[in-house]
């Protein structure tokens, strides 16, 4: 298991656990907190220290998905801790909330018993709560010392009544390709160049009985590729494309899923700030989410086929980097001029999404991609920005971001504004080029990209704010989130 955590259901009740540490769910009502009916057994009501009631009062409970307070209790094999653990109204949301709060409250324990909320009906709310154990207790580390004791993830969360193990086995699931995600987005890019990550790439397709096919730099010129080897030819890596694929039986449609993967971007020769450069480890988390994604989709049975192209590079600075005003030949024969290096993403996304629409026959697109700054200024760090052309396609993605905790907010493709993607030389420009539109960078990127994507159905989600975390935070710790691989998955397996 990637995880240090594992999740065991289990039938019988809290009291009869073997668990240093014993967990009650407590509900939010209109009456107060209260402890889930069934949940509570005599045994262990014997040895609270005082009536459930006063401790709600004693510890200003409210029930509040996530809010946690706990005490020692005796029991024969000595004190254990008790913990009451607010679940909200027992939705979705509130379960992962909830198992996030577990999670960091349990590091240190040696077993962890939660009592499961016993009106609680269908699935949904399981398989979020695995979630939020599971990605709470991430860690990414390359230290040479062990973590502190207190600070280790519990081995054992049994989740103890009737909680539906189909469900929590599926949030593990969805919780395991967003980690595999996650290890990749972390990697330093000393380690993580494009040859790497395409190894990597044949690693998962091994284990997941995956197709896997991968384009290295004379594959790349040889097929007119142009935007890519742009991108990537002022660094000594060169880059790669990689093309992973799942086909389930009877397929119902082809969807391609494109992932930016800038191991590091130092903006080229349009040279980044050292702040902004010290997150760029991360500017290659679309792909690593696409191919999280298709690590797990015949875990959670999609019935469609789905093909993953990973776009690949180093963005460097050197004599050989590309330079302002060079114009280029993507995939699809159209010409860019590049006005800023430093908006190269879109540019290896464009030579992809050529691609599939020339050659693989697909049903849908849909990129995901760390883009433009200008979307986490629109939005800020916990919302992902979303255009497409297609409304039912927006639609689905939207419902599957909320199922997920990963919200998205559909923004306006702005017909008006195609003309700042206009080039005097060249078919376009990378950047926008009319001031009177003002500083509409993650709506020119996208209309950018729009003109790659013939006429297929197609969604772009800009994850930029919401692709990287600066503290530990819920289901989130420091550096790479994943952001979206849950949201696929949702959306891909009920496609």
């Amino acid at each position: 298991m990637p995880f240090a955590t594992e999740i065991n259901p289990i039938t019988g009740t809290l009291d009869e656990t073997t668990a240093d540490l014993l967990v009650l769910p407590v509900r939010t009502g209109d009456d107060g907190p209260a402890v889930v009916e069934g949940v509570a057994a005599s045994g262990l009501n014997r040895a609270l220290p005082a009536p459930l009631t006063d401790l709600f009062t004693h510890y200003s409970l409210t029930g509040k998905a996530g809010e946690a307070v706990w005490f020692p209790v005796s029991r024969e094999q000595g004190l254990v801790r008790l913990a009451l653990l607010g679940v909200g109204s027992g939705s979705p949301d509130d379960l992962r909330k909830a198992g996030a709060a577990l999670s960091r409250a349990a590091r240190g324990r040696e077993r962890v018993a939660f009592a499961w909320p016993a009106d609680i009906a269908g699935d949904d709310a399981a398989t979020a709560f695995a979630e939020g154990v599971l990605l709470a207790s991430y860690t990414f580390t390359m230290k040479t010392t062990e973590p502190a004791a207190d600070q280790r993830p519990a081995p054992v969360v049994d989740v103890v009544g009737a909680a539906p193990a189909d469900a929590l086995t599926r949030g593990t699931v969805l919780a395991e390709a967003t980690a595999l995600a996650r290890d990749l987005i972390n990697t330093p890019s000393l380690t993580k160049d494009p040859s790497w990550m395409a190894e990597r790439a044949r690693e998962v397709a091994a284990r997941s009985g995956l197709a896997v096919k991968v384009w290295d730099e004379k594959d790349l010129e040889n097929e007119g590729f142009g935007a890519i080897l742009a991108v990537g030819q002022g660094s000594s890596r060169p880059p790669r494309l990689v093309q992973v694929s799942y086909t389930p039986e009877n397929p119902t449609s082809h969807i391609v899923l494109v992932g930016k993967g800038i191991t590091f971007d130092t903006g080229g020769l349009s040279l980044k700030p050292t702040d902004n450069m010290a997150l760029m480890k991360t500017d290659m988390s679309g792909s690593a989410i696409v191919l999280g994604v298709l690590s797990a989709l015949a875990a959670v049975s999609a019935p469609v086929r789905v093909t993953g192209l990973l776009a690949l590079a180093e963005n460097a600075f050197s004599g050989d980097a590309t330079r302002i005003g060079d114009v280029l030949t993507t995939y699809s024969g159209t010409t860019v001029e590049v006005l800023n290096t430093d908006a190269e993403g879109r540019l290896v996304l464009a030579d992809a999404l050529g691609y599939a629409v020339a050659e693989l026959d697909a049903d849908v697109l849909v990129d995901v991609a760390t883009l433009t700054g200008a979307a986490k200024v629109a939005l800020g760090t916990g919302i992902g920005a979303l255009y497409s052309t297609d409304d039912a396609l927006a639609e689905d993605l939207l419902a599957a971001g909320a199922a997920a905790g990963e919200p998205l907010w559909r923004m306006p493709l702005t017909e008006e504004y195609v003309e700042t993607t206009g080039s005097r030389v060249a078919d376009l420009a990378n950047i926008g080029t009319r001031k009177e539109f003002g500083p509409a960078g993650a709506t020119d990127a996208a209309l950018f990209l729009r003109a790659f994507t013939g006429d297929l159905p197609w969604a772009h989600l800009d994850i930029a704010g919401p692709g990287r975390s600066t503290k530990e935070s819920g289901i989130l710790t420091k550096g790479g989130t994943a952001f979206a691989t849950r949201t696929l998955l949702r959306w891909l397996a009920d496609a």
